[in-house]
Protein backbone atom coordinates (compact mmCIF):
# COMPACT_ATOMS: atom_id res chain seq x y z
CA UNK A 1 0.00 0.00 0.00
CA UNK A 2 2.83 2.39 0.82
CA UNK A 3 4.46 1.82 -2.57
CA UNK A 4 1.18 2.50 -4.39
CA UNK A 5 0.59 5.60 -2.30
CA UNK A 6 4.07 6.93 -3.14
CA UNK A 7 3.42 6.28 -6.84
CA UNK A 8 0.17 8.26 -6.61
CA UNK A 9 1.95 11.15 -4.91
CA UNK A 10 4.60 11.18 -7.66
CA UNK A 11 1.93 10.99 -10.37
CA UNK A 12 0.10 13.93 -8.78
CA UNK A 13 3.30 15.99 -8.77
CA UNK A 14 3.87 15.21 -12.45
CA UNK A 15 0.32 16.24 -13.33
CA UNK A 16 0.67 19.52 -11.41
CA UNK A 17 3.91 20.33 -13.26
CA UNK A 18 2.32 19.54 -16.63
CA UNK A 19 -0.67 21.74 -15.81
CA UNK A 20 1.69 24.60 -14.85
CA UNK A 21 3.58 24.22 -18.13
CA UNK A 22 0.33 24.23 -20.12
CA UNK A 23 -0.84 27.35 -18.27
CA UNK A 24 2.48 29.12 -18.93
CA UNK A 25 2.36 28.17 -22.62
CA UNK A 26 -1.22 29.44 -22.91
CA UNK A 27 -0.31 32.74 -21.23
CA UNK A 28 2.68 33.18 -23.57
CA UNK A 29 0.50 32.49 -26.61
CA UNK A 30 -2.13 34.96 -25.38
CA UNK A 31 0.53 37.64 -24.95
CA UNK A 32 1.67 37.22 -28.57
CA UNK A 33 -1.72 36.72 -30.20
CA UNK A 34 -3.48 39.73 -31.71
CA UNK A 35 -5.92 41.32 -29.31
CA UNK A 36 -9.56 40.98 -30.38
CA UNK A 37 -11.74 44.04 -30.01
CA UNK A 38 -15.30 45.07 -30.82
CA UNK A 39 -16.05 47.94 -33.16
CA UNK A 40 -19.66 48.75 -34.02
CA UNK A 41 -20.70 45.39 -32.60
CA UNK A 42 -18.29 43.43 -34.82
CA UNK A 43 -15.22 41.54 -33.64
CA UNK A 44 -12.03 42.90 -35.22
CA UNK A 45 -8.33 42.24 -34.72
CA UNK A 46 -6.15 45.09 -33.67
CA UNK A 47 -2.90 45.66 -35.53
CA UNK A 48 -0.32 46.73 -32.97
CA UNK A 49 2.01 49.66 -33.52
CA UNK A 50 5.53 48.73 -34.45
CA UNK A 51 7.93 49.13 -31.55
CA UNK A 52 11.71 49.39 -31.44
CA UNK A 53 11.84 45.60 -31.24
CA UNK A 54 9.19 44.64 -33.81
CA UNK A 55 7.52 41.28 -33.27
CA UNK A 56 5.72 40.20 -36.41
CA UNK A 57 4.08 37.34 -34.52
CA UNK A 58 1.78 39.92 -32.95
CA UNK A 59 0.28 40.64 -36.37
CA UNK A 60 -2.70 38.68 -37.71
CA UNK A 61 -1.84 36.13 -40.40
CA UNK A 62 -3.08 38.20 -43.36
CA UNK A 63 -0.99 41.15 -42.29
CA UNK A 64 2.13 38.99 -41.90
CA UNK A 65 1.64 37.67 -45.45
CA UNK A 66 1.24 41.19 -46.82
CA UNK A 67 4.35 42.34 -44.98
CA UNK A 68 6.34 39.41 -46.40
CA UNK A 69 5.19 40.20 -49.95
CA UNK A 70 6.18 43.86 -49.65
CA UNK A 71 9.57 42.93 -48.19
CA UNK A 72 10.22 40.44 -50.99
CA UNK A 73 9.56 43.08 -53.66
CA UNK A 74 12.50 44.80 -55.32
CA UNK A 75 11.16 48.30 -54.68
CA UNK A 76 7.98 50.21 -53.89
CA UNK A 77 4.84 48.23 -54.75
CA UNK A 78 1.23 49.14 -55.38
CA UNK A 79 -1.70 47.30 -53.85
CA UNK A 80 -2.38 45.62 -57.19
CA UNK A 81 1.08 44.01 -57.23
CA UNK A 82 0.65 42.81 -53.65
CA UNK A 83 -2.74 41.32 -54.55
CA UNK A 84 -1.38 39.45 -57.55
CA UNK A 85 1.05 37.48 -55.37
CA UNK A 86 -1.55 35.42 -53.43
CA UNK A 87 -3.79 35.22 -56.51
CA UNK A 88 -6.46 37.80 -55.65
CA UNK A 89 -8.68 39.12 -58.41
CA UNK A 90 -7.05 42.52 -58.96
CA UNK A 91 -9.03 43.64 -62.00
CA UNK A 92 -12.08 44.60 -59.93
CA UNK A 93 -11.50 47.70 -57.81
CA UNK A 94 -13.84 46.45 -55.08
CA UNK A 95 -11.70 43.37 -54.55
CA UNK A 96 -8.56 45.48 -54.15
CA UNK A 97 -9.87 48.01 -51.61
CA UNK A 98 -9.74 45.70 -48.55
CA UNK A 99 -6.12 44.92 -49.39
CA UNK A 100 -5.33 48.61 -49.82
CA UNK A 101 -6.93 49.27 -46.43
CA UNK A 102 -4.70 46.63 -44.82
CA UNK A 103 -1.62 48.12 -46.45
CA UNK A 104 -2.59 51.56 -45.21
CA UNK A 105 -3.22 50.22 -41.71
CA UNK A 106 0.24 48.63 -41.69
CA UNK A 107 1.69 51.97 -42.81
CA UNK A 108 -0.24 53.88 -40.16
CA UNK A 109 1.08 51.52 -37.46
CA UNK A 110 4.69 51.88 -38.65
CA UNK A 111 5.18 48.46 -40.26
CA UNK A 112 5.31 49.85 -43.81
CA UNK A 113 6.09 53.21 -45.38
CA UNK A 114 3.48 54.71 -47.71
CA UNK A 115 5.11 56.70 -50.46
CA UNK A 116 3.50 59.38 -52.61
CA UNK A 117 1.48 57.84 -55.41
CA UNK A 118 0.12 55.00 -53.28
CA UNK A 119 3.18 52.76 -53.30
CA UNK A 120 4.38 50.92 -50.22
CA UNK A 121 7.83 49.89 -49.02
CA UNK A 122 9.01 47.90 -46.01
CA UNK A 123 10.63 49.74 -43.14
CA UNK A 124 14.20 48.72 -42.37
Amino acid sequence: MRAEREELVIAERVLVRLAEQDRAAAEAAAAVAPAPARVAGRAVLLVPHRSETPDEAALPGDYRKILAIVRAADGPVQAKAVGEEPGLEVTARGKLEPLRAKLTKLADRGWLHKRPGGRFTARP
